[in-house]
């Protein structure tokens, strides 16, 4: 083998079955059992994952003591190098803190976005050795929240108000109760840093679009609840920023992207983000091939997901790119169209949707495998 054969493996996760790390170290162990040279990059798209794929590219992990979607005691991770932090919405907010509680609309209703803006303040005190953050990145997505943020603001500083001037609790939504805002004590630095959300959906905070109607029922709401959860989030969104409201990516993790933009931040897609600070670019030259993927390629992972983006960074540098999923819904026409050079699926290897989720790890080795064979030329059958 010579410089040439190495192949970056750079997938995102497999939802409900593999960490983007193990599906990535997966690709390469089968790779290099026919003699490649795999470098592993495992990637995430500023969701779910975004943490533990930085500190496999040099971030150190902070510990933060804060809270679950639901004010339970929780420890909380966020990622800091070179006065940049990236805090993980999902780490403190997200769904997968609260699948011990039943999924229901009480459930969905009481889901605060407390710790998260815990795990910012914890961001905006903190130093890196030698400087302090100048940058905090906020990556939403996997989340259980549809509070408008209002947790995160007073997990900053805040002090939420009702209708009679009382200053509310925000362990659980203070969403249907608040009629006021003081913001004389959100945390000065805020002012300091710059702010950037993560984000890859482009939904207003209100309306048939907005975060309630498009994400609420995932998280538990019924239909009753989006209409009770949609005019709260109006009435927030006018004490606030009326403004804001309307901008892409305010919906984001239940209108958690709404209270950052209201609070100064700006969008950048997530997946760009995490190529750039794990370095995906520096590796590509002299590659012969990079391999991404997650668990379903459908018409979702074309509009910006994690593959669609490394892909688009291995295309600029001349470098072939196949993708990797547990099952692919697309054509050979939108395989080629995305940029891919083939697309290799579990399901392909096994159909079985139960065994292909309990033996995903094994069957990506596999894949890995086969991948091998088409760099040797020996095309294999199916969508590849």
């Amino acid at each position: 083998m010579t410089a040439s054969d190495h192949v970056i493996v750079a997938l995102d996760s497999f939802k409900g079955s593999l960490s983007a790390q193990r599906a990535t170290a997966a690709v390469a162990r089968g790779l290099r059992r026919h003699g490649f040279i795999a470098h592993e990059h495992p990637v995430a798209d500023g969701g779910e994952g975004t943490v533990d794929a930085l500190l496999t590219a040099g971030f150190t992990a902070v510990p933060v003591p804060t809270t679950d979607p639901l004010g339970r005691p929780t420890t909380a991770r966020y990622a800091s190098r070179d006065g940049v932090a990236v805090v993980e919405l999902a780490e403190a907010s997200g769904l997968g803190l609260i699948t011990d509680v039943p999924t229901t609309p009480a459930r969905a209703a009481a889901a605060s976005t407390l710790g998260t803006g815990r795990m910012i303040a914890a961001a905006l005190d903190s130093a890196t050795p030698g400087a302090r953050h100048h940058t905090i990145i906020v990556g939403l997505g996997g989340s259980a929240t549809t509070d408008g943020g209002t947790g995160l603001l007073a997990g900053l500083g805040a002090r939420l108000l009702d209708a009679h001037g009382t200053a509310l609790d925000a362990t659980t939504s203070p969403l249907p109760a608040v009629h006021a805002i003081d913001r004389t004590g959100l945390h000065p630095r805020l002012r300091e840093v710059e702010l950037i959300v993560a984000c890859d959906v482009d939904n207003p905070l209100l309306g048939p679009h907005g975060a309630a109607a498009v994400y609420g029922p995932q998280k538990g709401a019924n239909a009753p609840l989006v209409a009770a959860l949609d005019a709260d989030l109006a009435r927030w969104a006018r004490l606030l920023d009326p403004d804001a409201a309307t901008r892409p990516g305010a919906g984001a993790a239940g209108g958690a992207g709404f209270a950052l933009l209201a609070l100064g931040a700006r969008v950048r897609r997530g997946i760009e983000l995490v190529l750039e600070l794990t370095g995906l670019a520096e590796r590509l030259p002299g590659a012969r091939l990079v391999v991404t993927g997650e668990g379903r390629l459908d018409q979702q992972t074309l509009r910006g997901k994690a593959p669609a983006g490394v892909a688009a960074a291995a295309r600029a540098a001349g470098v072939e790119v196949v993708a990797v999923a547990g099952s692919c819904a697309l054509d050979r026409a939108e395989v080629a169209g995305a940029g891919f050079a083939g697309a290799f699926a579990l399901s392909e290897l096994e159909p079985d949707l139960g065994r292909c989720l309990a033996q995903a790890e094994p069957l990506l080795e596999r894949l890995g495998g086969r991948i091998a064979e088409f760099l040797g030329g020996d095309v294999p059958d199916g969508r590849g």
